[in-house]
């Protein structure tokens, strides 16, 4: 995705550098060389002002820590390696391009350069015809700006207003960490009652395997039982076909498991639920939201047990959780062997021996090792089937003591049954259930997780949440965004105050930021995106794109102004000469990303999210930008006058009253 962007990045210096050679080529009739020479004193302040914003804008995000901050280091030191080449380039080996391969063109009386003739012809006649329509639709334009101009108060109240909307869109915008991606493999998570046997266990995985292998898009199932020594309890991991064999959103890793999931509860013996992989391999064992109910009060097991039990009830009836469940093992019968410590002893017979035969007998222990065939194989010793399946079996066995005698465990102990956890597991040293779940297809992550608090309050106080994996990484990303986009834009603005040795500079340029984001904002919510790590990344390009137009005109405005012209006079004539670079870098860059808002196969959830938010973000702030900047400009350098006298410091006073600035 970085590359991409950078590609966009270099590809911008160079139409800027080659439309501005070939303006002056054409107004002032120079040759390529001369033109060349006096385009680069004219564009150079802008490509430097643009290189130190996009930098201000990215190099922020490469001190972030955690996972959230290794995909913005990632992002932000392949953006700011290209900015820097492309500058360089724009700078030096453009230009001389530009001197050697460019050709002066004879114009008629018009300015449009005379019709060759020969088979080339047509040629320049479609270019001649595009740019008469161009030069219409760059007077219209000028007229536009001109008009939003004089009416600057009316103007910046529309600015307020869609800054507005745009705040009220970034709010209810919902949030995620990454985007689901449809990774080619599925998982699915198989729970049986407590103390249900393993033949149970393997009659169900049975008919999960029908199941699966009824889907047309499934290549092959693997499954294994007795996760963490429960043996009601199973995993499976699916593999399906290549993307491109299963064209389609019916055909989605999405879409297989609302499907898979309608027939797997079919299973009334068993829970089943296939799940999609965590997003990030490593954060969580599926998609969706993890955390731990802990008891922050000592409240003891039971109330935990309790107060994870009236979460679940919750969590089942609100429609927008789906797949809810406890990660633990449940309360189950336990057969416990209670050993009188007196008696042995007095049998002779030591505890560390009594714990062996148990272990030996019941789970088995490795003796030793063999070669069989030239394998090397372990060799373990258990109880005869026979021997360990009843309670009373454990009256047969027997221990050697100190003496060498057979003692039967009759002798020196009791058995009864027990209720009890077979797991005790602590989160952050305080005992904990861990709880997985997902939100139903349409909602994201982030509203998921706001419910999944909004029903913790209803628990008994003393029970708390913990987020991890996946859910703390998003968490942690939600509060890093505000930061780094305060950081960014501070940057951005100190970078263009030291650049120009202004304040009205800098404030002209920075107010076009919201322009940009509301178009950005406005194509993620259209699509059902949510404000997820790669839309941040692609909000803060949109910012530096925002940036680069405005420098574009507010950079030619300030040099006309230096050469006598009135700051409304600047101001149009420099729309007018910088509309045809803005238009030709935005398109660019926008037919650039286009691929990654309509991708589709692996990785496509990501270039989509990116894609879509720098595209959206491109289009207002390209449209909406020739206007308000503008606007921005003769408002801000009105009110930020350095009382030297020049002219373009004080604007006649029709100019200022038009502008909305008296």
């Amino acid at each position: 995705f970085g590359m991409v962007l950078a590609i966009g990045l270099l590809v911008d210096d160079a139409i800027v550098v080659v439309e501005n050679v070939e303006r002056v080529m054409t107004e002032e009739g120079l040759s390529p060389k001369e033109a060349t020479r006096k385009s680069m004193d004219e564009i150079t302040p802008a490509l430097i002002g643009i290189a130190m914003v996009l930098s201000a804008v990215f190099i922020p995000m490469a001190f972030f820590g955690g996972s959230t901050g290794i995909i913005y280091r990632q992002f932000s030191i392949t953006i700011v390696a290209a900015m820097a080449l492309s500058v360089l380039v724009a700078l030096t080996l453009t230009p001389a391009l530009c001197a050697t391969m460019l050709k002066h063109h004879e114009h008629d009386e018009t300015g449009h350069k005379k019709i060759r003739r020969g088979p080339l012809g047509w040629l320049d006649r479609f270019f001649s015809l595009f740019n008469r329509g161009f030069d219409r639709t760059a007077a219209v334009t000028e007229s536009g700006v001109k008009h939003v101009v004089k009416r600057g108060k009316r103007s910046m109240l529309l600015y307020l207003l869609i800054a507005g909307v745009m705040a009220f869109m970034f709010v209810r915008l919902p949030t995620s960490f990454l985007p689901v991606e449809d990774q080619g493999t599925l998982q699915a998570d198989i729970r049986l009652p407590p103390g249900a046997t393993d033949a149970r266990t393997q009659q169900v995985m049975r008919q999960f395997e029908d199941v699966m292998r009824r889907q047309p898009e499934v290549v092959n199932v693997n499954t294994s039982t007795g996760q963490n020594g429960d043996q009601a309890s199973g995993r499976a991991f699916i593999k399906l076909k290549s993307w491109e064999d299963r064209p389609g959103d019916d055909h989605t890793s999405a879409a297989i498991v609302k499907r898979a999931n309608a027939e797997l509860a079919r299973i009334r013996d068993a829970r089943v639920l296939l799940l999609l992989p965590p997003a990030v391999r490593g954060l969580g064992a599926s998609s969706g939201f993890d955390f731990y109910i802990q008891d922050t009060a000592a409240l003891g097991h039971n109330a935990l047990v309790g107060a994870t039990g009236q979460f679940l009830q919750l969590a089942g009836k609100d429609a927008e959780l789906t797949g809810v469940r406890n990660n633990n093992l449940a309360d189950t019968a336990q057969f416990a062997v209670d050993i009188d410590d007196r008696r042995a002893g007095a049998l002779g017979l030591a505890t560390a021996d009594i714990n062996t035969t148990l272990s030996a007998a019941l789970g088995g222990t490795y003796v030793n090792d063999f070669l069989d065939r030239g394998r090397v194989k372990r060799v373990y010793i258990q109880g005869d089937a026979p021997f360990r399946m009843l309670p009373t079996d454990v009256n047969k066995w027997t221990v050697r003591n100190a003496a060498g005698q057979m003692v039967p465990f009759s002798s020196f102990s009791g058995q009864r049954w027990d209720f009890g956890s077979p797991q005790l597991q602590r989160y952050n040293g305080l005992p904990a259930y861990e709880i997985l779940g997902s939100a139903v297809s349409g909602v994201s992550s982030g509203v998921a997780m706001d419910k999944v608090t909004k029903i913790m309050e209803q628990l008994p106080q003393g029970i708390g949440i913990s987020w991890t994996g996946s859910s703390f990484e998003e968490r942690r990303s939600g509060a890093q965004a505000p930061l780094l986009y305060a950081v960014s834009i501070l940057f951005v603005f100190l970078c263009l105050a030291a650049l120009y040795e202004s304040w009205s500079v800098p404030f002209s340029v920075i107010l076009v930021v919201p322009l940009g984001i509301i178009g950005a904002l406005g194509f993620t919510g259209f699509r059902g995106m949510s404000n997820d790590v790669y839309f941040q990344v692609g909000l803060l390009t949109t910012v530096g794109l925002s940036c680069k137009n405005a420098i574009l005109i507010v950079e030619f405005a300030v040099q006309l102004m230096d050469q006598g012209r009135t700051l409304i006079e600047a101001t149009l004539e420099s729309v007018r000469l910088r509309l045809r670079p803005i238009l030709m870098t935005s398109l660019a860059f926008g037919f650039g990303v286009l691929p990654l808002v309509v991708g589709t196969g692996a990785g496509a959830a990501g270039r989509q999210a990116i894609g879509t938010a720098v595209f959206g973000g491109m289009v207002t702030a390209t449209v909406l930008g020739i206007f308000f900047v503008p606007v921005f400009f003769v408002l801000i350098r009105s009110l930020f006058r350095t009382g030297k006298g020049k002219k373009q410091d004080h604007p006649p006073q029709a100019d200022v009253a038009h502008g909305g600035a008296a």
